[in-house]
Formats: C-alpha cells, structure tokens, sequence
C-alpha cells in the first residue's frame, strides 16, 4: 500500500503559462508588458516569475543596434514590470531572477568571433545581477541570483551550458531547484509550493487502477513517483 508520505496531491494543481521571446531585452518586455498582463483581465496570475537581464547586459554593438541596455536603464526598466505586475491583483506574487554567469570560453569555442561587437561577459553579468537584487530589495519583491546560485557548483562552466550562454539540463535543473526553494519559503497565503498545493479532481475514483487487495482502487495521479524524488527534499 502507499503510505501517506508516498501520496501527493500530484494532479494539476496550476495552470502554467510560458511567455519566452528569444532575445529579448526588458525594453521589449516594457512595451508588450500591458498586453501580456492586462490590469482588466478577468483573472490575474497568481505568481509570474520574471527573467530578464542576460540580453541587456551584453556590450553595446558599435552600430547602436542590438539587445544591450544600459545598467541604469535595466534597473529603471525592471522596476516598472514589477510595480505593474504588483498592481495586477492582491493574489499575484513575483519572483524576479537575475541572469545566470556565462563561460566566456566556451562562447569563443561556438560561436568563435562572431559575437566580439556584442561580447557577453561574466563580470557584467554579475553586476546587473547584484542591481537587480538591490532593487528588489527596495520593492520587497522576491528574487533570485542565479548568477550567484549557479557558481555554487565547482564545475558550473562545464556542466550547466551548451553554448556558454544556454542552459543545459543541469542548468536548468538548478533554476528550478532555486525556484522550488523560494516557493517553499515563502510565507504567502494561500502557498504557491507544489507539495502544499489542492489538486483539482483529486477525489478517489472506482476507475482508477485496481490495488494490491483486489477490492479497492489507488489513485495513481496521487502517488509521488521516483522521478519526484529529487524535487521534494529541496
């Protein structure tokens, strides 16, 4: 039998939207911010989590083209969505983060020249980083270093890039680790963590699959599966 530790409200809990636009900057973000998250929606998201800042932090191009944005722009820029998207409702919460480092080298090795005139590095990537928690803290807002929480890892510019700039699945595993940690955390009511959460339809069912005792059925979709394991003891 599934012991009640074992069992997890694990069916949909959350609706989970992604919004991603490859190379964008928070000035893309600003002028789009009212259409994506319109104050007279009928229902407003209850976390929007926030990810900007490693276009924005590269160099500028000598044309003036390009995704760089200046740090006090940036900060200013950062600023305005979180003040709009804290005005959405008093449900909705934030998590902001910072962008993660890049491995320099590894960004010669793929892509050899061709980003000289746009050059990300990882010191830059640092201080917009360190901006954007400052300002955070002023606004009581909830961020994330990733910058800071990925060289944590000694082997952080091997491991956790494909490019030197994208995440690899380890990457990526350590944004959701610092995600879920932040959730569980957080003293907001109701809880936004995943373990904490109702399901929707959780309710026991005679469909389900028949248990061990020929007489009654498990609730497959309640059980915390092995590869749930790694996300529970965050």
């Amino acid at each position: 039998m599934v012991s009640e530790y074992e069992k997890v409200q694990n069916m949909k809990m959350a609706d989970i939207v992604l919004r991603g636009y490859s190379g964008w900057n928070s000035r893309l973000a600003l002028q789009v911010l009212d259409q994506v998250f319109p104050k007279d929606a009928a229902v407003q998201p209850s976390l929007v989590i926030v990810y900007f800042g490693g276009n924005d932090a590269m160099k500028p191009h000598p044309s003036g083209l390009g995704a760089h944005v200046p740090l006090p722009e940036y900060v200013e820029n950062m600023k305005k969505i979180a003040v709009h998207l804290k005005n959405l409702s008093e449900k909705t919460r934030l998590i902001f983060l910072t962008c993660p480092p890049v491995n320099e080298a590894k960004i010669r090795e793929c892509f050899g020249n061709a980003l000289d005139d746009q050059e990300r590095t990882n010191e830059l990537c640092g201080i917009y980083a360190e901006a954007l928690v400052e300002m955070c803290r002023v606004l009581d807002v909830k961020v994330i270093n990733l910058w800071t929480a990925f060289q944590q890892r000694d082997d952080w510019e091997a491991a956790c890039f494909l490019d030197g700039i994208h995440l690899s699945s380890e990457g990526s595993k350590i944004v959701a680790k610092e995600i879920l940690k932040a959730l569980k955390d957080a003293d907001w009511e109701p809880s936004l963590y995943w373990m904490s959460m109702p399901a929707e339809f959780s309710e026991d069912s005679p469909y389900y699959t028949v248990g061990p005792d020929g007489k009654t059925t498990v609730n497959i979709s309640g059980v915390l599966s092995r590869s749930h394991n790694e996300w529970v003891n965050i």
